[in-house]
């Protein structure tokens, strides 16, 4: 695999996102009174139990989660890479 970056710049997580077709999300069964639930980046054909959030709300719930954005640019084929993973800030 090629090297990983982790950043917590909005732009650039948006950036990466939508130039991969993704979607801010949530997984459906975790928002409760209030909670904003556990945050996923969904890509087309949509997955079952994931809903769709607008980007503000996504990156309230990242920043109060002290989230941070692990991605790849590139897979090792030099293709576009969708990887992606939510990781806690140290």
């Amino acid at each position: 695999m090629s090297d990983a970056k982790t950043t917590t710049d909005h732009d650039e997580i948006r950036e990466w996102c939508e130039a991969r077709g993704g979607h801010p999300a949530r997984v459906s069964d975790t928002a409760d009174k209030g909670e904003g639930g556990i945050l996923r980046i969904d890509f087309e054909p949509s997955a079952e139990g994931l809903e769709r959030i607008d980007w503000d709300n996504w990156f309230a719930i990242f920043e109060e989660s002290k989230l941070a954005f692990l991605h790849q640019d590139r897979a090792a084929d030099g293709a576009a890479s969708r990887f992606n993973k939510l990781v806690s800030r140290n």
